[in-house]
């Protein structure tokens, strides 16, 4: 079994940083564990060609960059998810309140109070 070309190698990362790119923009988080998977590969047989021309890797690297703009902008959505989901769990446990003096109360909510929709 031969050692694929370099050219190979940045092909495939090539694509690859496309399909992870069209799922960070589909919001399909479910496939970026493959394809990191696939990409660690990649690079670790591109880091061991000793040989590479800069100008053959600028493109990978303006798509490694916008892909990783992408991830971090995921992961502040998902944060900011957590963030709120957490606050509405402590919503629901009770409201606090200061009275004059500066004392804290908490007016707890009823467990099972329903909401009815009339129309």
């Amino acid at each position: 079994m031969s050692n694929p070309e370099p050219q190979q190698l940045i092909d495939e990362l090539d694509q690859v940083l496309d399909r992870e790119r069209t799922a960070l923009m589909a919001g399909d988080l479910g496939k970026l564990e493959e394809l990191l998977a696939k990409k660690e590969k990649i690079i670790s047989k591109l880091n061991a060609v000793s040989e590479l021309e800069r100008e053959s890797l600028e493109q990978v690297q303006t798509k490694l960059s916008r892909n990783q703009s992408l991830l971090d902008s995921a992961m502040d959505g998902i944060r900011s998810v957590a963030a709120r989901m957490a606050e509405l769990r402590r919503i629901r446990k009770g409201l606090d309140v200061y009275d004059q003096s500066g004392r804290r109360t908490r007016y707890g909510t009823r467990s099972g109070a329903k909401l009815e929709k009339r129309a």
